[in-house]
């Protein structure tokens, strides 16, 4: 890859906006283990809008709500309901990173701009993506506080043990047709490279299927898989995205985790609702995935699906949908050697997903 005279380090933080930051803060907390390290809000100073830091691990999540009825949050969540806005890397040089993408052809939404508090300081700018997500840049190798200047740091009373860990990826779905452009907008931009891809001989249903190019920065460590719908005999789960967000968007987040039956058995007894697995996917498992170490009978249990490839297996599950409108979803993932992105499961969830949405009438 060519320099581009800055370095992506990996995902900084993702930015939700939703309608009530502080009961869905509450939700992650209670159901995700997730704590919250940091807050803006009116005590703070800050008059337009709230800010609930969320942290596990290497995860952060920013739930944020407006204070007044008219301004952009407010709009974004008229729109699409409670999802994200902001895919935030941390990068090395945030004017560079800006600059460079901006006179590659990206719109830019923040100009770089330095905030500062007693810990130090931070140099932040973002550019436009597909529809109205954003990316920005947070340059923080001068900072020493537990987020970003703006906040007040809240001290957990007890640390809890983390169960998940990193962002593995982070899925956008495209309107049909758009995947290609905005893949190329990623190649021309950022410089990134195409990581994996499956077609829709590749991942159907008797109902629908779907594209997907996964796109990954220099390191590897952010890697974002563009999907759209490919036609079929009915609506797919991510037209059915496209329909209910009302653009393209961010459909789920893939979260680390180093044991995904305990994480699963936890969140599931917190009051997550996850896709149920049919039980005969579980017949000649390990002629289909090769030998796991894992008890088959206790993945079935808790309907947690395998795949592999050249380098190993994985082990993934997907919540239902997190908000009234069928969107935005987790998926729980444990890599054991496999790089790839669970081709082999897509039926079976494609499946899964099918039912919900016939409940939903949607399908």
């Amino acid at each position: 890859m060519k320099n581009l005279g800055y370095e992506i380090k990996g995902f900084d933080h993702c930015e939700f906006y939703v309608g009530n930051a502080k009961q869905a803060s509450h939700f992650y907390k209670q159901t995700l283990g997730f704590e919250i390290i940091a807050y803006r809000g009116l005590e703070t100073g800050s008059r337009e809008k709230v800010s609930y830091v969320l942290n596990q691990d290497k995860i952060n999540f920013v739930l944020t709500s407006p204070l007044k009825r008219e301004s952009s949050i407010g709009m974004h969540i008229n729109v699409h309901g409670d999802g994200i806005r902001d895919v935030a890397f941390e990068v090395n040089d945030a004017k560079a990173a800006w600059k460079n993408s901006v006179d590659r052809g990206a719109k830019s939404i923040q100009k770089p701009k330095e905030i500062s508090d007693p810990m130090g300081f931070v140099i932040v700018s973002a550019v436009a993506t597909f529809g109205d997500t954003i990316h920005s840049f947070i340059e923080r190798k001068n900072y020493s506080g537990p987020f970003l200047p703006g906040y007040e740091t809240v001290n957990p009373k007890k640390k809890k043990a983390n169960s998940l860990h990193h962002i593995d990826h982070i899925v956008g779905n495209q309107a049909e047709g758009q995947m290609i452009p905005v893949c190329n907008f990623y190649e021309k931009v950022f410089n990134w490279q195409r990581f994996w891809s499956v077609d829709d001989k590749d991942i159907n249903t008797d109902y629908s299927s779907l594209r997907s190019i996964v796109m990954a920065n220099e390191n590897q460590k952010v890697k974002m898989p563009i999907n759209e719908p490919a036609k079929g005999k009915r609506k797919s789960q991510i037209q059915e995205f496209i329909d209910y967000y009302e653009s393209a968007g961010i459909q789920h987040l893939a979260l680390s985790t180093n044991n995904i039956l305990e994480t699963v058995k936890n969140f599931k007894s917190n009051g997550v609702e996850f896709l149920n697995t049919p039980k005969f996917y579980y017949e000649n498992l390990e002629s289909r995935v090769g030998k796991i170490d894992e008890n088959i009978d206790e993945l079935s249990k808790y309907g947690i699906l395998v795949d592999s490839d050249e380098n190993g297996y994985l082990l993934q599950i997907f919540t239902k949908p997190l908000q009234d409108r069928p969107t935005l979803f987790f998926e729980i993932i444990q890599r054991k050697g496999s790089s790839s992105f669970g081709k082999g499961n897509f039926k079976a969830l494609f499946q899964s997903i099918e039912k919900e949405q016939l409940k939903r009438g949607n399908l």
